[in-house]
């Protein structure tokens, strides 16, 4: 994302784990927000970690303090493994978190993820949920037409930012509704945002930056 990136081999299931990250510039003896974990868009469909929205969910969660974690789902890039429909992607994400975020060590944890990546999150966060806090959610793109994505949990729902674009014709604005309605979970909906939110990136990455300054 920049020159500050630091280039990660973290370990899964499958093997290796190709990851990125990126630290706020904080002042001499600062210490970050907390630690974000990002995951990409579909596999199979040219998702990476360097994804456009990916990143700027990155640059979002840096600009506010957060380091900022990025990785790439078995099978992609240098990472080892093949696709495997989300089961082994969750698993991918929750070896991710366990290294670079240990509960052990306390420190806050941000959750992100776009499209495919937000529904293989909304399984992350509904299983971490019980054991440890999650600082903040951010669900952008969420294929709710494509795959069963998990609710979220009620007392998380404050902390969670789901981000969906007008006219997204990937995933259909009415299948997130569908989604998040039985929940009562609000949607911020982009007026004219396609799926990848091309020309939209800056408001979402302000958007994204109001809900990590919010107090909840």
């Amino acid at each position: 994302m920049n020159s500050q990136t630091e280039r990660l081999v973290l370990q899964g299931a499958a093997g290796a784990i190709e990851a990125a990250r990126d630290t706020a510039a904080l002042a001499e003896g600062a210490a970050p927000k907390g630690i974000a974990v990002i995951a990409h868009p579909h596999p199979l469909f040219g998702g990476t970690m360097d994804n456009k929205v990916v990143q700027t969910l990155a640059r979002a969660f840096v600009q506010c303090g957060w380091t900022a974690v990025r990785f790439n789902f078995r099978g992609v890039g240098g990472t080892e493994g093949v696709h495997d429909e989300g089961r082994g992607e969750l698993q991918d994400l929750l070896s991710v978190i366990e290294q670079v975020a240990p509960a052990a060590q306390g420190a806050p944890l941000a959750l992100a993820g776009f499209s495919f990546g937000a529904f293989v999150t909304s399984h992350a966060l509904a299983q971490l949920w019980p054991q440890r806090a999650i600082e903040r959610a951010v669900l952008v793109g969420t294929a709710a037409s494509r795959f069963q994505v998990a609710p979220v949990p009620p007392e998380a729902h404050l902390r969670t930012l789901v981000l969906h674009g007008e006219q997204d014709d990937t995933v259909a604005l009415s299948a997130v509704m569908d989604w998040a309605r039985p929940q009562t979970l609000p949607v911020t909906v982009v007026p004219g945002g396609g799926h990848f939110f091309h020309g939209q990136l800056p408001l979402l990455k302000s958007l994204v930056v109001r809900h990590l300054q919010s107090e909840v």
